[in-house]
């Protein structure tokens, strides 16, 4: 079998390069994206390794760049993505990219500490102008309305004491701006720490002002306090300092006031000019960078996950050579070699690289090659496990099962058209989308698993036909094959008329799914829907779990596993097929046999329970008398046939139970006795491991062998769960008769009570009704039963694909494999290098 069922054969090599050579043959092995390399320095701290100081350059190369990233976002530039990944720089070409983000980062950190002192500038500016304007008509307040009974409520009795006649009363004042937030906490601190011996004046700043600090806007507002004497006018400064309060020189006469008023109006515009000058320098710089900044994160990046990789690498004693160790595909040794000569090449070595094959007894990783189709089916896999190496690889089957499961839940021609057509978008569109690169974990969700949704769409669309169902109702193509024989006022006043099929059947079948008539028939139609569902679930059931267990026969002869394929596979296929594969045949010849145009013993009145006969079969009870005229038994010998199936079934458990660890001890024995290892197939049997020491990755010799009470209770653990989950997978399946009714019943549901509402209405009045329940009902059908109806039939189909069906074959203890590759670090970031 290719690599499509299997995973790719792996080779571990050792790879000796130059030391001039090696970075530029690592670059080239990163382009191409097939080796995985080891650590050879595992208890070497990584600021201890040899290219540490390169590996730190480059952080602070990422570190530059990042910054110049937000700086560009905050102005809101679009940065120039062309696609294209340029190749990495060679060593010497770092110190000019450092000199180059080293400029630019200095320039532009130059540029916005002018622009923030510029900023802080202007917003005192603007504040003292506010200042001005707001103190002038508090000013202009006072002159009209002082008087002496004023400054007595003002000051209080001791000022008015204080002022007796023939003496001026000399008032101070501060002004400045606060917080408008902060302004009720600082006018009850004024008033109890001042006793109330001050005066405060307000006005709120209309216009918010911009913080220069982060360029948030801030409301403030403007006071200005009166007070008398040294001691309140200290005590008000240092309230306005603990509430982060600005204060500004506010001369006393109004000629000073307007006089700087002007001058504070020159300086803001004069600031409004370098500002602007500014903000043209610092967005010319930033566009120049944005053009680039994508191909400097691809160059930075690759050059530091080339030096973290050679820290991987360890120095031969003459510090010439760098030996490396690798994981390669065996099929693409040839393409590695061809690269690691066009690194020589290109570095100008004369030394070729050496890649030699090494023989090693360790499990190799897992490697499935993948394409834009196959890579999502995978993903479903690895999600229960990575394969073992070399094991059988679901996800081929998994592309044409898993859909076909979920339509089984999911048939309806329209649900699944709207499906297939979401499917289908994003296929059509899968550049453009994919080149947008969204945070949004939803959608990256959907968008990976585009060609699964397209095919659960389109074979939901085919189960839908098949079950004769659009939207809850029926297509009438070829015509019912059902006749009345009644007529119209019989049919009308007999509310359970059902219709006989030996006078008002045709006798053919319909040519293709479902009769339409079934979608207006009463009582008997979810009756009908029951037993033809329930009965192609079980089908559909045993036949994957037959299907399941022949995989296994697959790993057993590929790793020359003898005493499992005998000891295992065939009494655990034997077990399925003699119980559960013999109860779908019964319902096939109760098909055939029995029909309601059919005269006794084969009539429908005549037709036994499959479910009965089955538990009856298993506890070997004697079946109930058959009504007058019906016999007892499908077909002749049944019962003798029941009794020898279940008793090879029950035969089979102990040979699955016993036989494996009995030859196992058998055979460690027979090693003791004669000194000499058993190879071979008991070695694989005690460990079932997988390694890389036989011709197709068979266990060897070295493994260390397991305590037979170990093999024993392992051995029974897997017999049990076999037995048992042989009956509760074969009733896991009925999910699929569970979903699929309900998902017609929500169907029915809906057009029922929302859109014949719409449809029963006439007139133009109607056709608006029509409209928005139309509206309505499209939201919840997308809504409920395509979204959530859906993902409740995906996950019951994951379900019967990880349990029901990779259980009988799939052990997934392998580990991924994950090779140095420029792409996956790019797609990841710097997340990747550090891994």
């Amino acid at each position: 079998m290719g690599s499509l069922f299997r995973s790719e054969e792996m080779a571990l090599c050792q790879l000796f390069l130059q030391s001039e050579a090696a970075y530029a043959c690592v670059s080239e092995l990163g382009e191409l994206g097939l080796v995985q390399f080891r650590d050879l320095n595992p208890d070497v701290n990584a600021f201890q390794r040899k290219f540490v100081n390169e590996v730190r350059r480059c952080d602070e190369m990422e570190r530059k760049l990042r910054y110049l990233e937000k700086e560009i976002k905050k102005d809101g530039i679009p940065m120039l993505d062309t696609g294209e990944s340029p190749e990495a720089p060679q060593p010497r070409e770092m110190i000019d990219l450092e000199a180059t983000f080293e400029k630019l980062e200095n320039e532009l950190r130059e540029v916005n500490q002018n622009a923030e002192a510029l900023k802080r500038n202007f917003l005192e500016l603007t504040e003292l102008k506010h200042i001005l304007r707001k103190t002038q008509v508090f000013f202009d307040e006072m002159a009209d309305n002082q008087n002496e009974d004023e400054q007595a409520q003002l000051l209080g009795e001791e000022a008015v004491r204080a002022s007796q006649p023939g003496q001026n009363l000399k008032l101070g004042f501060v002004a400045g701006v606060i917080l408008r937030e902060r302004l009720p906490a600082f006018e009850r601190m004024l008033w109890r720490a001042c006793r109330g011996n001050v005066f405060l004046r307000q006005a709120m700043i209309e216009t918010p002002l911009e913080d220069p600090t982060n360029g948030d806007q801030v409301h403030k507002s403007v006071f200005i306090i009166f007070f008398q004497g040294d001691q309140l006018k200290t005590r008000v400064k240092k309230i306005c300092e603990g509430f982060r309060a600005t204060l500004y020189p506010c001369p006393e006469a109004p000629a000073d006031r307007r006089e700087m008023a002007m001058g504070v109006m020159t300086r803001i515009e004069d600031l409004n000019t370098v500002l602007g000058q500014t903000q043209d320098h610092r967005h010319r710089v930033l566009v120049a960078a944005a053009k680039n900044l994508k191909n400097w994160f691809v160059k930075v990046r690759k050059i530091k996950a080339i030096y973290h990789t050679l820290n991987l690498f360890n120095l031969d004693v003459t510090q010439k050579c760098l030996i490396a160790e690798c994981w390669v595909p065996l099929l693409d040794i040839e393409t590695i070699q061809l690269a690691l000569r066009r690194g020589t090449e290109r570095s100008g070595s004369s030394v070729p690289p050496i890649l030699n094959r090494m023989q090693t007894f360790e499990n190799p990783p897992t490697y499935n090659r993948t394409n834009k189709f196959t890579k999502a089916f995978q993903a479903l896999i690895d999600a229960y496990g990575v394969a073992s190496y070399r094991e059988m690889n679901p996800a081929p089957y998994t592309i044409i099962t898993f859909p076909f499961l979920f339509a089984v839940m999911f048939g309806d021609l329209g649900h699944g058209a709207i499906m297939a057509l979401f499917g289908l978008w994003m296929i059509r569109k899968e550049k453009g989308l994919a080149a947008q690169k969204t945070d949004n974990e939803i959608w990256n969700i959907f968008f990976g698993g585009r060609y699964i949704i397209f095919l659960m769409g389109v074979f939901s669309m085919y189960t839908g036909m098949i079950y004769n169902d659009i939207f809850s109702k029926s297509l009438n193509i070829f015509g019912s094959h059902w006749q009345m024989s009644y007529n119209k006022s019989t049919v009308m006043e007999n509310k359970y008329l059902q219709l006989s099929p030996k006078e008002d059947y045709e006798g053919s079948p319909y040519p293709f799914g479902m009769d339409p008539i079934w979608q207006v028939a009463g009582s008997n139609k979810i009756i009908f829907h029951n037993a033809y569902k329930m009965k192609i679930s079980i089908i559909f059931g045993v036949i994957h779990m037959v299907f399941g267990v022949v995989m296994s026969w697959h790993n057993h002869t590929y790793f020359r596993n003898r005493i499992s394929l005998i000891y295992e596979f065939i009494p655990q296929l034997m077990f399925l097929l003699l119980l559960f594969f013999y109860m779908v045949l019964l319902m096939f010849i109760k098909w055939i046999k029995f029909a309601a145009t059919n005269e006794k013993p084969y009539s429908e009145a005549c037709a036994p329970s499959i479910l009965i006969t089955f538990i009856d079969m298993v506890l070997f009870n004697t079946p109930k008398p058959a009504p007058s005229g019906c016999g007892v038994y499908m077909f002749w010998g049944q019962h003798f046939v029941q009794v020898l199936f279940v008793l090879l079934a029950l035969g089979c458990i102990p040979i699955m139970l016993f036989a494996k660890p009995m030859l196992i001890m058998q055979a460690r024995k027979l090693a003791n006795e004669e000194v000499q290892p058993i190879a071979g197939a008991s070695s694989d049997a005690e460990t079932g491991g997988v390694s890389n020491g036989g011709p197709h990755g068979g266990g060897g010799p070295h493994e260390e062998e397991e305590e037979m009470s170990e093999i024993f209770i392992h051995q029974s653990i897997h017999t049990i769960e076999y037995v048992l989950g042989s009956v509760s997978h074969t009733a896991s399946y009925l999910r699929l008769w569970a979903l699929s009714l309900a998902h017609a019943q929500l169907a029915e549901v809906l057009w029922t009570m929302v859109l014949s509402i719409g449809l029963k209405q006439e007139g133009w009045f109607g056709g608006v009704i029509l409209t928005c329940v139309f509206g309505f009902w499209a939201i919840l059908t997308v809504g409920i039963l395509v979204l959530m109806e859906g993902l409740s039939a995906f996950l019951h189909t994951l379900r019967l694909h990880w349990v029901e069906f990779q259980s009988k074959f799939y052990k997934g203890q392998g580990y991924a494999f994950q090779p140095f590759s420029f792409d996956a670090i790019i797609e990841n970031g710097s997340a990747a290098v550090e891994e």
